[in-house]
């Protein structure tokens, strides 16, 4: 397993790009419009590209890809089953909503990819990416259908429309970027260079791109006050998300860089693309910019402590 010195060294190039983010929103590009722009662009071109080209090279027979993607898969289900157990005691001990509530799903259980594969490739290189692909495998779809469900039942106040919540998982691009990797992978057809190369450097772009987006989405305002919320959030995420990742991952017989990546994927912050969500489906999205943050900030400490200490 990698030292703590060493995770701290794949973190800061990873967190200098985040606080360069910030410091452009405050003074190069303050116009919400930019980021905004940027946010789709990332989220609808380069974000994909590096999804479909990921996967399509990824090597899947040589790593434990079951144990990896089960792992982070099980702790997946397992926290939003919880979240749901809790909720009555949220809605009596601090007043949590509908929308507040969702919020408090997104924060807890989805992933922060960028973040991600920058520690995964800087601590094992292509088998960290490898990995990292089999990790998108097994969360992105799950994600995203427990997110626009919880959001659509509980923003809504209302049973949610199945129609409706089919639609927003089939203009998801994020879901057809790993149908068509997949695909690919299993089907390995010969793709001409150049067009290898032109999705390779769009996937490039991604990495940085959405790691200043997530740097610019930062709320510094009001975080000497964080709703309770916000602390839920951020100690599920931070804390029992990987503790229940790495031990259903030890429990299937993962070790080494298989295991560190499940750490990896399972510690990072929340997905910056859950602020989105939240606005365009009626979550708590100033709630969801302030467990963000949090995250953000103390993932810093966290992640390298999780994964300095996984066995």
């Amino acid at each position: 397993m990698p030292t703590l010195l060493a995770v701290f060294a794949a973190l800061l190039p990873v967190f200098l790009v985040i606080v360069l983010g910030h410091l452009l929103r405050l003074r190069l590009l303050p116009d919400e419009a930019h980021w905004i722009g940027l946010e789709r662009l990332t989220y609808y071109v380069l974000f994909p590209a590096l999804i479909i080209e990921t996967l399509a090279r990824a090597d899947l027979g040589a790593v434990p890809a079951f144990g990896v993607g089960a792992s982070l898969f099980l702790a997946i289900l397992l926290l939003t089953a919880f979240s749901l157990l809790i909720r009555p005691a949220l809605v009596s001990r601090i007043g949590l909503d509908g929308p507040g509530f969702t919020s408090l799903v997104q924060g807890a259980i989805r992933w922060n990819t960028f973040v991600a594969l920058g520690v995964a490739g800087s601590l094992y290189g292509e088998a960290g990416i490898t990995l990292a692909a089999v990790a998108m495998v097994a969360m992105i779809p799950v994600l995203n259908v427990i997110s626009v469900w919880v959001l659509a039942h509980f923003a809504a106040g209302k049973e949610p429309d199945a129609r409706s919540i089919l639609a927003a998982l089939l203009r998801n691009p994020l879901i057809w970027s790993c149908i068509v990797g997949m695909l690919l992978n299993a089907l390995d057809p010969p793709l001409p260079q150049p067009l290898v190369a032109f999705a390779d450097m769009l996937g490039r772009a991604s990495i940085v791109l959405g790691l200043l987006a997530v740097g610019s989405g930062l709320k510094l305002a009001g975080l000497h006050r964080p709703h309770a919320a916000t602390l839920i959030a951020t100690f599920v995420k931070l804390v029992a998300n990987p503790a229940i990742a790495i031990t259903l991952g030890l429990l299937f017989g993962l070790s080494g860089a298989s295991l560190a990546v499940v750490a990896c994927a399972s510690s990072v912050p929340s997905a910056t693309n859950a602020y989105v969500l939240a606005r365009q489906m009626g979550g708590d999205a100033p709630l969801m910019a302030q467990i963000l943050t949090w995250q953000t900030l103390l993932a810093v400490v966290t992640m390298p402590v999780v994964m300095a200490l996984v066995p």
